[in-house]
């Protein structure tokens, strides 16, 4: 009966760094990119995971150490090793592997992120499993047939502007594979957000893992994102905020003409009706224009224009001077 300590080379005491250590060692040794031509080190690949997976999960552990779990996760029916002083193990159900929207999930309640071990060796994380958890089947003598493993998921990051991420811009990304393809962002799009492309990762001996992209947002130099609202301080002339005018302003989509008031002081907040980001239902927030009035420095008709004129109200008085 195979045992898991064996099959990583630790002892039964090994603390969870001295398995997670071994495990990285020989994942590097046997990952099916580096053995293309040797189908031995799948095999074994496929049989050092199961170790590792097996033992990371502290319950499954104590499951096998007590004899009631065999190698592959069938109940010894009381004729197993007890007290941990014997072989044996256990991969049941209950612990497959699977991968989901927002990123790996292991078997334990903390998960077991393969990420650190492969990154930077095979360009993201390890995609072991396909179907349930990559081991199934029938195989001679009662045992379990193991699955080839797929290929390591890849990690992208992705940079969206602001007004890309408002209007949901169609954004183009280049693969490991030097190909190129366009992604359309989701509605409801928030940084973080992550998108899995399906057999879009690294080959695999059971086929592509997955690509995984996460979305990062990235800082403008005008528009600041306030919740569903995309904000934006406008400078303004004198004449154009004492007159009132026309002025052209930037929004997620291009410029459109907005019309200032006559009278309109700095600080005034105008909104541009459905220009902000796209909600999850499809409706939009709105666009948020703050006027700035700027004086011109030093004009010498400007002041002349303005000597012997005084605003009598006292601005200042709400502040108790």
């Amino acid at each position: 009966m195979a045992d898991p300590y064996s099959i990583l080379g630790v002892a039964r005491s090994a603390s969870e760094k001295d398995i997670k250590s071994a495990y990285r060692k020989l994942a590097k040794e046997l990952h099916p990119d580096r053995n293309k031509d040797n189908p031995d080190a799948a095999e074994r690949f496929s049989e050092v995971t199961r170790a590792y997976d097996l033992l990371s999960d502290k319950d499954k552990r104590a499951r096998f150490d007590r004899g009631e779990i065999d190698i592959d996760g069938n109940p010894t029916m009381g004729f197993g090793y007890g007290g941990g002083g014997g072989p044996g193990g256990g991969y049941g159900g209950a612990g497959q592997r699977g991968f989901r929207a927002d990123g790996f999930e292991g078997f334990s309640g903390e998960g077991i992120d393969l990420g650190d071990i492969f990154d930077g060796l095979f360009g993201g994380r390890g995609g072991m499993g396909g179907g349930a958890g990559g081991f199934g089947g029938a195989q001679p003598g009662g045992g379990r047939s193991r699955a080839a493993p797929k290929g390591a998921t890849v990690q992208y990051k992705l940079g969206v502007s602001l007004p890309d991420a408002a209007h949901l811009a169609t954004q183009r990304i280049t693969l490991a594979d030097g190909k190129t393809i366009d992604l359309k962002l989701p509605k409801g799009v928030e940084d973080g957000t992550q998108m899995r492309l399906s057999g879009k990762g690294e080959p695999g001996p059971g086929g592509n893992g997955d690509a995984l992209v996460t979305i990062q947002f990235q800082p403008h130099p005008f528009f600041r994102r306030d919740g569903d609202n995309l904000r934006l301080d406008v400078p303004v002339t004198l004449d154009e905020a004492v007159r009132g005018a026309k002025v052209k302003v930037p929004t997620a989509e291009g410029p459109v003409m907005m019309t200032v008031a006559p009278g309109s002081s700095s600080g005034k907040t105008l909104r541009l009706k459905g220009k902000g980001f796209t909600r999850k239902d499809g409706s939009r927030g709105d666009q948020l224009v703050t006027l700035e009035v700027q004086l011109p420095e030093n004009d010498e008709d400007l002041v002349q224009r303005l000597e012997g004129w005084r605003d009598p109200r006292n601005l200042r008085a709400r502040l108790g001077v």
